[in-house]
């Protein structure tokens, strides 16, 4: 039997997008993701917030292989988001989950609310995979889960300051980093689709 988790999938982008117009735009400041309160030793550890503040643990994605990647909607790298919906459409149901993190850390390029990003997700590329809240990727605000990926402590091997937008970790089923890529490399790039088949094979 595979050991794929099996899970209803949190809000599609579409109905976060209708639930975000039907609330109305959001006046106060991004939900935060909750703080790190015990030694965390998996990057599922934690506990993130949707575009609409819903509250997830990150830990129903284990048993799935999982990307991890900090996007931005006004970047030269903004059209890798064709090439992430490409690949949650062809190994999603192998166990693959893409989790979408914007950022507005670099050259201010994702300055708009939750409600204004997915609704530009949905519109321009169709985004289906699962987005999150707006967070800080570096700095002082930085987000618990990217303080995990980036220390040499708890992601030794893969640590290393974010770089710019659209930087991958690849996750596999039991929560452990095993391939991080550069912004520059695309989704839909050998390196990254060798890595993603080669860790869904591994059951």
């Amino acid at each position: 039997m595979s050991r794929r988790m099996s899970f209803a999938r949190i809000l599609p982008l579409a109905s976060i997008v209708a639930l975000s117009l039907w609330t109305g735009p959001a006046h106060a400041a991004d939900a935060k993701p909750q703080e790190a309160k015990k030694p965390m030793s998996s990057a599922l550890d934690f506990k993130m917030a949707t575009l609409t503040g819903q509250e997830v643990d990150l830990n129903r994605y284990r048993g799935n292989v999982v990307m991890i990647v900090n996007t931005a909607s006004k970047c030269g790298l903004t059209p890798q988001y064709k090439a992430l919906e490409a690949l949650h459409e062809k190994y999603h149901g192998q166990g693959l989950s893409i989790l979408g993190f914007p950022a507005n850390n670099f050259g201010q390029q994702e300055p708009g609310t939750n409600a204004e990003i997915g609704e530009f997700c949905l519109r321009n590329y169709g985004v289906q995979f699962d987005m999150f809240s707006k967070i800080s990727v570096k700095g002082d605000d930085q987000a618990p889960l990217y303080h995990f990926l980036t220390e040499p402590a708890t992601n030794p091997g893969f640590d290393g300051e974010i770089r710019w937008n659209f930087e991958k970790f690849l996750v596999d089923r039991n929560g452990k980093v095993i391939a991080r890529f550069a912004p520059q490399v695309t989704p839909d790039s050998p390196e990254v689709v060798s890595a993603v088949e080669a860790a869904l094979a591994r059951k």
